[in-house]
């Protein structure tokens, strides 16, 4: 019989919990900065859950450079999952389908090492019964792109390593992505982020309070115009205003144009036509804009319509939540 369920996904900049009854929320924390403050940081963030709910736990906070190994960072995340919530039913997801325990975990640890996109792809694979998907799961760093055949996740690899080759995993989000990393032509250097970019065009919002950008000045759109401007070589007194414009929207572009030959490649790889794709993540919005743009006539379901928008932002943590509402470990 199902129950309500708690999911927690532990990322490098953010932690992420929902509820299998729907509740969600996340929080920034920079695991990479703080690792010794996890326990503590997830004592505060689970104090309003109640404790007698089952705990399903996914992570991808273990490739944080704070750590020398992803298993020296797995079972640094199960320490303080456990130190946390001591006295609640805690199991982790791996990327064979199963639940284990933390004692499973720390001699396996490289089966949960970065396993959340594996959750949500489980998940939402009852929204694509039949035929031929991708879930694509935008957030602030990443983007997931897994293919899924009757509603189950077949993905070409497992691993980051093998995903990144496969085009399974790309490394740019909506937030934290360098500049430099996606548009070429520009200064090879961390002037900016693609967040001002998106904050530029109107795509995200101004967030003043932010100052974890690439120079230290808040998330605005005065600032972010500043720091593309250094993109490419210029300033106030050298650049007009389109210039900078133009070349926020050759970022645009260019990611769309990432995102698009990953897909490629995937049907490719599968031999037959995409039936629809899936959408979610904080980023959600970027991929739906590129499929309108390059596919305009291909199904789209996104999380957001479907289940709200904080349950979108929080996917792999709501997913873990419903899956470990649904199976025992």
């Amino acid at each position: 019989m199902d129950t309500n369920a708690i999911g927690l996904d532990i990322g490098g900049a953010n932690l992420k919990l929902a509820t299998a009854s729907g509740i969600a929320q996340s929080r920034r924390f920079e695991l990479w900065k703080h690792p010794a403050r996890l326990a503590a940081e997830l004592t505060d963030f689970l104090k309003d859950i109640p404790p007698d709910l089952p705990v399903g736990v996914t992570m991808t906070g273990e490739l944080c450079d704070c750590f020398r190994t992803k298993r020296e960072g797995v079972r640094h995340i199960v320490q303080a999952v456990e130190e946390a919530l001591a006295g609640r039913d805690i199991a982790y997801w791996s990327t064979e389908g199963t639940f284990l325990s933390a004692a499973e975990t720390c001699e396996q640890p490289l089966k949960v090492a970065a396993a959340n996109w594996h959750a949500q792809a489980t998940f939402v694979g009852r929204f694509a019964p039949m035929g031929f998907a991708i879930m694509i799961d935008t957030g602030s760093t990443t983007t997931d792109v897994i293919p899924l055949f009757d509603g189950k996740p077949k993905p070409m690899r497992e691993t980051d390593v093998g995903r990144l080759r496969s085009g399974e995993l790309l490394y740019f989000g909506v937030r934290r992505t360098p500049l430099c990393a996606i548009v070429q032509d520009g200064c090879a250097e961390f002037f900016a982020t693609i967040q001002d970019v998106h904050v530029l065009l109107g795509n995200l919002p101004e967030e003043p309070d932010n100052l974890a950008t690439a120079d230290g000045r808040s998330m605005t759109k005065e600032f972010a115009w500043e720091r593309i401007a250094r993109m490419i070589g210029g300033d106030r007194d050298t650049l007009t205003n389109d210039e900078v414009i133009e070349y926020a929207n050759k970022a645009i572009s260019a990611q769309g144009k990432l995102l698009m030959g990953s897909v490629q490649w995937i049907e490719e790889d599968a031999s037959r036509p995409l039936d629809r794709v899936i959408l979610s993540g904080s980023g959600e919005w970027m991929p739906a804009d590129v499929f309108r743009t390059y596919r305009p006539k291909l199904s789209q379901i996104r999380l957001s319509e479907k289940l709200g928008s904080e349950i979108s932002e929080a996917a792999c943590a709501y997913s873990v939540a419903v899956l470990r509402s649904e199976r025992q470990r």
